[in-house]
């Protein structure tokens, strides 16, 4: 039972002395109660409504007011990009030793599709494929078929976008991405490499490296922690490369191989006593800015840095800083140059030689009789030993993916044929970038110095000797004198006192045998042969020359006169002055050796 509240009883008493109904009374006061919440009510319900009309009609002027400001305003298109600020630079550029630009980043746009938006698939279909040849139509209308949303570019031309603007299509738009440009184009294609797209989106998309110095330095390129400059961009790693010793050297080979009907052609320009990389060309090559997209593609591959091939007589002042260092022959021991067979092979020149020559002038005429027989005399031991101290049995350990997995080929075994065929550059397969290095540690002063992309290089220590620096003096000479009075004269340069070695290597042919048609022609040298500053290697596949009524398909031909304009060039622009020849000091005579 609920139990209605006590009136108050003075109030009872009183309307029953008046001869009143105090439940009337009672009843008439909580009407009037009522009436006045009713009353609050509906004044409360007035200003509510009276705000909700005030609050329509603003809006409705607000959007008349905004229609007439569009009707009165000039026509615009309106805006297609997915983003309304482009995308922070991200990735550092890459520069020269002398601080010039090879490779930087441009805003440009990515193309995408939503085919949800789209008003005629089958239309924008055809337009595309006549803005982009390689794609196909009715791929494309497969594609939009399927409602679902795709890229159709990750960087197109400003007059691509403009085009595919022009179609009218809503369900095609576009988002703002950073792309990779290299301003000086093909000459430094196999040393910068390749970037890709990683983690795209509508907004921004990350640039990442695929080859070359993009892909070694990737990390420390897109380092967020990476100093900023005072242009606001990360600061540019910068390489050992000169560009402009680079574009001469590039010009040189390019049209060294078009005189002599090359295949191929590699350079490198190396610092002899750092190691530090001035140029290194490789053709054929490729604009980076349109790299090929097949990876098998043949101008993608590094021949200075990635392949290994028989050099042949460039490895002969090995032999000769071989025997020289164990006191087995100095540069004025007379060696026996008449052809001989060992193990059924048959060893000799291809020409006549006198039947003995000093050191000296076996590698300055090149004598494959001479040279195998010294290598005898030294051994096996001692031929793997050098080779090793001089980075042949390892990779050349420059900052390039490519050229990690070029590791010399060795001999199966180190038998006396081996011995034989690589003491004259057969048998063993190496870079050109090997090779370089090898020549800057023999003429430096003996000191070890691997190959590297980075200009910070620093000199080789006396903790790097491999040789005696004796040895080492000797060897300069004896490469001055192959220049001077051997088989490269083509390369003498005068005022630079160029030193260096021909080595000519037969290819092997489809039977399986080595073929005189086809040739690997290398010339090793150094400038100034007193006091090398820089190692150029340059070599030749399948070069030919026509003179004196035939074919010649040697070093001396065909890659020598090359090595003479590169330095000819090179020297100026790196700061080398022409300067006299010394007076040469004769070294003593040593013992003779006999087959």
């Amino acid at each position: 039972m609920t139990r209605r509240p006590l009136r108050p009883l003075a109030g009872v008493i009183r309307a029953r002395r008046m001869g009143e109904d105090p439940d009337r009374i009672e009843a008439h006061r909580r009407a009037e109660r009522l009436q006045a919440l009713r009353a609050a009510e509906r004044r409360r319900a007035e200003w509510r409504l009276t705000l909700l009309g005030f609050g329509i009609v603003v809006a409705f002027a607000a959007t008349f007011l905004r229609m007439a400001a569009i009707a009165v305003s000039e026509p615009a298109e309106p805006a297609i990009a997915a983003a309304d600020s482009p995308p922070a630079i991200a990735r550092a550029d890459i520069t020269d030793r002398n601080g010039r630009l090879l490779a930087t980043n441009i805003l440009a746009h990515a193309i995408f599709s939503e085919p949800a938006w789209m008003v005629d698939p089958d239309a924008a279909a055809e337009g595309l494929a006549r803005i982009f040849p390689d794609l196909d139509a009715e791929e494309l209308k497969a594609r939009f078929a399927r409602k679902r949303f795709f890229f159709l570019r990750q960087a197109v031309t400003p007059e691509q976008m403009q085009a595919v603007h022009d179609l009218g299509e809503p369900g095609l738009k576009f988002a703002p991405r950073e792309v990779r440009v290299y301003p000086a184009g093909r000459a430094l294609a196999h040393v910068l490499g390749a970037t890709g797209i990683r983690n795209a989106d509508v907004d921004a998309a990350e640039l990442r490296g695929t080859a070359g110095v993009e892909l070694w330095f990737d990390d420390e390129l897109s380092d967020p922690a990476r100093p900023i400059g005072p242009d606001g961009r990360p600061q540019p790693l910068a390489l050992s490369i000169d560009l402009t010793a680079q574009v001469a050297l590039r010009e040189i080979l390019a049209a060294g191989m078009a005189r002599t009907r090359a295949r191929g052609a590699a350079g490198v320009v190396l610092d002899a006593r750092t190691g530090a990389i001035i140029a290194m060309v490789s053709l054929p090559d490729f604009d980076p800015n349109r790299r090929p997209r097949d990876p098998a593609d043949p101008r993608l591959f590094n021949r200075a840095a990635q392949g290994v091939y028989e050099l042949g007589s460039t490895l002969k002042p090995v032999t000769a800083a071989m025997v020289m260092e164990r006191g087995l022959a100095g540069p004025d021991t007379m060696v026996d140059a008449t052809p001989f067979r060992w193990a059924g092979m048959r060893v000799t020149d291809i020409h006549r030689m006198p039947p003995r020559l000093s050191l000296a002038r076996v590698i300055a005429e090149s004598s494959n009789p001479a040279t195998a027989r010294l290598a005898i005399l030294a051994g096996a031991r001692a031929q793997r030993d050098i080779l090793e101290r001089l980075g042949f049995f390892g990779v050349s350990g420059v900052e390039l993916p490519e050229a990690a997995q070029a590791r010399p080929l060795l001999p199966p075994r180190w038998s006396d044929p081996y011995v034989i065929t690589v003491s004259f550059g057969h048998g063993i397969a190496v870079t050109p970038l090997h090779l370089a290095a090898a020549y800057a540690t023999m003429t430096n002063g003996g000191l070890r110095v691997r190959p590297t992309l980075r200009r910070e290089a620093a000199p080789a220590t006396e903790a790097d000797r491999v040789l005696p620096a004796e040895v080492s003096r000797q060897l300069r000479a004896m490469l001055r004198l192959a220049v001077t009075e051997g088989t490269g004269k083509a390369a003498d340069v005068p005022g630079y006192l160029v030193g260096g070695k021909t080595g000519t290597a037969e290819k092997i042919g489809p039977d399986g045998r080595y073929d005189p048609k086809r040739t690997l022609t290398t010339f090793a040298g150094i400038f100034p042969a007193d006091d090398p500053a820089y190692v150029v290697v340059l070599t030749l596949d399948e070069a030919s020359v026509e003179a004196h009524g035939r074919t010649w398909r040697t070093a001396g031909w065909t890659v020598a006169p090359l090595a003479g304009e590169t330095i000819r060039r090179l020297a100026p622009i790196l700061g080398v002055r022409p300067r006299p020849e010394p007076t040469p000091e004769r070294a003593p005579t040593l013992i003779k050796v006999r087959n």
